[in-house]
């Protein structure tokens, strides 16, 4: 036993003077010569400092300026990032406390509502309410429901607000039925007349065509312009008209995931915290008709951030892939359409978001844009007498066909395609700029369905390029390409007669006003 001591002893001793030398040479010895040194660029300068002369001295001064400038800044340099890992640091702790203390509010906030329902319970019992009548009478029930779920019923299931949509539609017979004759031109121009009759909101015939085309083309449509143009007023109208009303979403400049759009599980209170996009999401999935979701002032933060992964599922082109997961798993009390967790996005759901372009803005990413159709809102309507006209009930299956028939019934002519490739070349060619796969299929999309509403081919052109090319012209340097900004305005003269793509002029004459 003495002999495994001495040998503890001993390896010990070797291990721990190794550990210090290993310190010694990686810290220490490295700088060993270094005072050493002081007396060499002594002697150095003495070496050679007596056949300076005057211009040697002069330079002398200022290369040692120079190098106490340089070491100045390396030490300044030091210091800044000290203090900034500091600050850093300090922030994450401020962090880590604000956490614990919305955690503690949470559970607070929990405890009160389990104790609400227990005053409502013994309330019941005292005035011979049947739970039924008592969950009408509460808060958060669904009025419309059948058979209407008790606040505790409710209020015991992960997802409160999901549980009152379930209880809201259930047993109720959601079916739509078509509506005969109608056509894509007819309903833009029902559209515009209820807009204007019911509401005096007064649209242009192209901006309600734009509008209509951009929903069979994309899930997203970016509604852009100065304020009080009509952007928000367009999609609250759109949802009176199609008897469903829109849902408004503020967007918060704090946002920057997926958490502040639909909500996020509280450890905590064992509930998943739901925002109301999550609730009009959810309940598009017992609608037949079209939900309209709108983010009002979307680019108060980064739109590619907080919708990002919307942004990916919508580049999917297989449906059942449009998948979003909200849980883990599965638990008894969560929504009825839920699916491990899991909610697939409705296809009759159509997101809108308006957007100002000013200095508490952010602006808005090519990738955005891509996946986009955006309408800008330049000035008001004009007012116009207007057939008084009732609202619509469509079926979104119906809707979907119009625009499917349309694609069929007015596809894109070649000679306009050859036309739209002779432009992109130019555009390559004048300023590096090219269209891609998503544009091109997006215009053949757009421009039949903006046909089958009653415009004309060229102008669903003229609208594609302006808003799809012409856009990306803004992240361009263009006060070095107004040359090439007169070209691009001749060669669209050009190759499409005068009087044509008034958009895309417009747009061109802003930038070179601009710049």
């Amino acid at each position: 036993m003495d002999a495994y001591f001495q040998y503890l002893r001993e390896l010990l001793i070797r291990f721990f003077g190794d550990l210090g030398t290993f310190f010694y040479k990686v810290f220490a010895k490295p700088w060993e010569d270094v005072p050493g040194n002081f007396g060499y660029y002594h002697s150095l300068l003495a070496q050679y400092s007596a056949d300076f002369g005057f211009w040697g001295w002069f330079f002398w001064v200022l290369f040692l300026i120079f190098l106490i400038a340089l070491l100045s800044a390396i030490v300044f340099g030091i210091v800044i990032l000290l203090r900034r890992y500091i600050r850093f640091v300090k922030r994450e702790i401020d962090k880590d406390g604000l956490r614990e203390e919305i955690y503690r509010l949470n559970n607070e906030l929990y405890r009160s509502v389990q104790e609400r329902d227990k005053i409502l319970n013994l309330k019941t019992g005292y005035m011979g309410l049947a739970p039924d009548q008592n969950a009408a009478a509460a808060p958060g029930a669904a009025l419309a429901s059948t058979e209407a779920a008790t606040p505790s019923e409710i209020n015991n299931s992960r997802f409160p607000k999901l549980a009152t949509v379930d209880t809201k539609y259930k047993d109720r017979d959601m079916t739509l039925f078509r509506k005969e004759g109608l056509s894509l031109e007819e309903l833009c121009n029902a559209f515009r007349n209820y807009a204007a009759s019911r509401l005096q909101l007064y649209y242009k015939i192209d901006a309600i065509r734009h509008l209509f085309a951009g929903i069979g083309t994309s899930k997203l449509i970016i509604l852009e312009g100065i304020s009080g143009t009509g952007k928000t007023s367009i999609t609250t109208a759109l949802g009176r008209f199609l008897s469903n009303p829109s849902t408004l979403v503020p967007v918060q400049p704090s946002w920057k995931d997926r958490s502040e759009l639909l909500g996020y599980y509280n450890e905590f209170t064992k509930k998943f915290n739901e925002s109301e996009f999550l609730r009009a999401l959810y309940e598009a999935t017992y609608r037949q008709d079209l939900n309209i979701i709108v983010l009002d002032e979307m680019n108060l933060a980064r739109i590619e951030y907080y919708f990002a992964e919307f942004l990916s599922i919508m580049e999917m082109t297989q449906t059942e892939d449009w998948v979003i997961e909200l849980v883990p798993s599965q638990m008894p009390g969560d929504p009825a359409h839920f699916h491990e967790g899991k909610l697939v996005i409705p296809q009759n759901v159509m997101f809108f978001g308006t957007a100002n372009n000013d200095d508490s803005t952010f602006t808005i990413a090519d990738k955005v844009y891509d996946r986009a159709i955006s309408i800008f809102f330049d000035d008001k309507g004009r007012p116009f007498d207007a057939v008084d006209t009732d609202p619509m009930i469509i079926p979104y299956t119906q809707l979907r066909g119009l625009f499917d028939d349309a694609i069929k019934q007015y596809p894109v002519s070649e000679s306009m395609l050859d036309k739209f490739d002779k432009l992109d070349n130019f555009v390559i060619r004048h300023f590096r700029l090219a269209f891609g796969n998503r544009i091109m299929k997006q215009l053949t999309t757009f421009i039949p369905i903006f046909v089958g509403c009653g415009g004309s081919e060229i102008d669903g052109f003229d609208f594609i390029f302006t808003n799809k090319v012409l856009k990306k012209f803004e992240a361009l340097n263009l006060a070095f390409l107004k040359d090439q900004l007169k070209e691009l305005d001749g060669f669209l003269d050009k190759m499409y007669g005068k009087n044509t793509f008034p958009m895309a002029h417009a747009a061109i004459d802003n930038f070179l006003r601009s710049n």
